[in-house]
């Protein structure tokens, strides 16, 4: 359809930002708003001939771009996507424009400046996904901490500075080892910033892996985030105004698995296959531990981030979990799935608790109550976004929990069993939360006032509850998109050998 694509994808939503932005103050911020609305659909409909006119069939990266940007460093503007890569981008691109609906009518100040950050945010998330040079990657993963510092510092709650700067420092700190890595990489690659290079490299040694791999974690780990590197989340959310913490638990959190996907596990297999015990563990203590952090949180939006730490300790358990030396094709493909999966559930739950905010401004569980009877549609969809993100069969939050842990069944009983207690756990937390904000006894005189979401609100929630239930309900349109990929990574991963 186009000869760039994802040139497209990248750059039409960084242009619409500054289009938005060149609109001024709060004096044309209606302008602002559809502007900001007509480049999140643009950037949407430019990302979804990468789905479906991507090749099933065909292996390695597809819609190449190649061209030179500083050729006496070696450092290319090369991008191309496989289909792991490709479905974040859709994922991100779509997030995009349910959020700009989100802040429709909810920013007042400065809703200009709000918009753009998000729309420039997208099109650097973008660059991160499809860039097949490390310096672009890095210059890319670390331009989007930006817009979402500025987002949660301007726009964000009362402590939003504090959770701002922890925000921003502990992404940072990390990525600067990860760039460390990639200059030792570029000289043993014949000064080429190539990731492909990287990965085709010859034995490197054992030791120089294990370094590697440190580096690489310290990087990816912050941003996925794993325990015990985790705290930034819950402050960053808790601040955070609707759009961000749905951009951050949707699509941010899923560049450091990413990031393992693409660096640690093909370039250094050795490493990735020697310390996957430790990765393994660290992924079922979030998994456990932290589910029964969620239990004892009595703010809404801490109860999902924790929640949101859960699940991503299941994506990274899943990423870890070696037969042998062999990667477990189950697992993976689930930790996939379930990345995807969350992005759906997250943004919708954390959407549902921001349509209650405008409504209240409180986040504790205890000042609600008997919301269902003012607000009987919106208890509906969060009755949905809630049983999936408990792990309901037929929704998408079921399907990549599962094939984790029928991946884990094959590795080790033991593994599996604990990695299942996420199913309960993740029930009880949800549901606990859902009963007595939804069905509970009215804590808040405000609750009486409350009216059932508008043609707004019913919009986005029905988008994403589409988008929960198509999933869960058809997963294989997923699946089949990254099933070649994946065996291609899990092939490479397996030719090197401890």
């Amino acid at each position: 359809m186009f000869s760039n694509p994802l040139s497209l994808v990248i750059w039409t939503p960084i242009v619409a930002g500054l289009l938005v932005l060149a609109t001024g103050g709060d004096q044309r911020a209606t302008l602002a708003r559809w502007l900001a609305l007509a480049g999140a659909l643009a950037g949407f409909l430019v990302s979804l001939p990468l789905f479906t006119q991507f090749n099933n069939l065909h292996g390695g990266m597809q819609f190449v771009e190649n061209l030179p940007w500083i050729e006496s460093l070696g450092i290319r503007y090369h991008l191309g996507v496989d289909g792991i890569s490709m479905l974040f981008i859709v994922l991100n691109s779509f997030t995009t424009l349910m959020v700009v609906l989100a802040g429709w009518e909810v920013i007042q100040k400065r809703a200009g400046h709000y918009m753009a950050a998000f729309l420039i945010m997208s099109g650097l998330i973008n660059g991160a996904f499809a860039a097949l040079d490390a310096i672009l990657f890095y210059v890319f993963f670390e331009g989007m901490l930006i817009p979402m510092y500025l987002i949660i510092g301007i726009w964000g709650g009362p402590r939003r500075v504090y959770a701002s700067v922890k925000f921003f420092l502990y992404t940072l700190l990390g990525s600067l080892l990860m760039l460390v890595a990639f200059i030792y990489l570029y000289f043993q690659a014949g000064k080429t910033f190539e990731i492909e290079a990287f990965q085709a490299l010859a034995k490197i040694p054992r030791d120089v892996q294990l370094l590697l791999f440190i580096a690489f974690f310290l990087s990816f780990a912050v941003k996925v985030p794993m325990w015990p590197v985790h705290t930034w989340l819950p402050d960053a959310h808790v601040e955070a105004p609707t759009g961000g913490s749905m951009v951050l638990a949707a699509i941010t959190l899923k560049i450091g698995a990413y990031g393992f996907l693409r660096f640690a596990l093909p370039i250094v297999p050795d490493a990735a296959l020697q310390v996957a015990p430790i990765m393994v563990g660290l992924s079922l203590v979030a998994v456990v531990y932290i589910g029964l952090v969620a239990l004892v949180q009595t703010d809404m939006k801490k109860l999902v981030a924790y929640s949101s730490i859960s699940h991503m300790g299941f994506v990274t358990l899943g990423m870890f979990l070696f037969t042998g030396s062999q990667m477990n094709v189950w697992a993976l493909e689930g930790a996939l799935v379930q990345m995807v999966s969350h992005g759906f559930i997250s943004a919708g739950m954390f959407f549902c608790i921001g349509v209650m905010y405008d409504r209240v401004h409180s986040r504790n569980i205890a000042d609600y109550g008997g919301v269902a009877n003012k607000m009987p549609i919106f208890a509906a969809f969060m009755m949905l976004f809630a049983m999936s993100n408990s792990g309901l069969p037929a929704t998408s939050g079921f399907v990549g929990e599962f094939m984790v842990i029928m991946g884990a069944v094959q590795v080790n009983f033991w593994v599996a069993a604990l990695a299942a207690t996420t199913l309960i756990f993740g029930a009880a937390y949800t549901l606990w939360m859902y009963k007595r904000v939804i069905f509970g006894e009215v804590g808040n005189d405000h609750v009486e006032h409350m009216q059932d979401v508008n043609k707004r609100e019913f919009l986005v929630l029905a988008i994403l509850a589409l988008a929960v239930l198509g999933m869960g309900l058809y997963p294989q349109l997923f699946v089949e998109k990254m099933h070649l990929s994946v065996n291609d990574l899990i092939a490479h991963v397996a030719q090197s050998k401890l």
